[in-house]
């Protein structure tokens, strides 16, 4: 069930004009430059921006998510028509022998449980190409980036094109222990004052977690390294699918 977010019409609208610097997926597009993807599976891909820039390359993307409302707009991008957007999962019967697949954002952290987790993992591992890499990002629990999110740090007002001005912030309504559970409303007050409020829960795992979990599906060469472009607060996690 996708979050509220990404699913309803008028939050997924807005979610490349309140978040329009998307100077992170230079990490993804440098990644699939280096090993020389021609075929990209894009998880959990939003409203398309990543999996745009890759077809702008030439390399074949398969592009899934279980939002429609962020599919369609993604389908309305210049170039949409050059990616294969699917509505789903990554546990669906996807497209087979893919060089990289990619998980950008928070999408890693939306798996709360270890069967939701390891269930996408598994249906990665399948989709992969023998040799086939894994890249995703996570933040880093002990930063607790969650602390941040309160409605003095987080508030910002944006003037919309054809809406007006609309403000938005986060609060942090519950943090569980063991597992690391952040559950936190996102709030968008529009210019006729109503408050439409999407609330979503991330799960924080820590570096012994990833490992072990990649391994347990069957990843090999993991790799865990600072994530450079918020070095200290998020990890970058390679893996491989082994060559046999």
């Amino acid at each position: 069930m996708p979050d509220p977010l990404f699913d309803d019409p008028r939050l997924a609208s807005l979610y490349d004009i309140l978040d329009p610097d998307r100077s992170d997926l230079a990490t993804y597009l440098a990644i699939a430059e280096q090993t020389g993807a021609d075929s990209v599976l894009d998880i959990g891909c939003g409203t398309g921006v990543l999996a745009v820039f890759l077809a702008q390359r030439g390399i074949t993307v398969t592009a899934v998510d279980p939002a429609l409302a962020s599919l369609d707009v993604a389908r309305a991008k210049p170039g949409a028509d050059q990616v294969n957007w699917v509505h789903g999962d990554a546990t669906m019967r996807l497209p087979s022998q893919v060089d990289l697949t990619t998980m950008t954002a928070n999408v890693a952290q939306v798996f709360l449980s270890d069967e939701d987790w390891e269930s996408t993992l598994g249906g990665i591992v399948v989709a992969l190409r023998p040799g086939g890499e894994l890249a995703f990002d996570t933040r880093v629990p002990t930063a607790r980036a969650w602390e941040a999110w309160v409605p003095e740090r987080s508030r910002a007002t944006t003037d919309v094109p054809g809406l007006g001005t609309l403000t938005a912030w986060y609060e942090v309504t519950e943090v569980r222990e063991d597992p690391l559970l952040v559950t936190f409303a996102a709030h968008h007050v529009f210019p006729d004052g109503e408050d439409l409020v999407s609330t979503s829960t991330l799960r924080f795992r820590s570096r012994s977690e990833i490992l072990e979990s990649l391994n347990r599906v069957g990843f090999v060469d993991v790799r865990i390294d600072d994530l450079p472009y918020a070095p200290g607060k998020g990890w970058l996690v390679r893996a491989h699918r082994p060559d046999v």
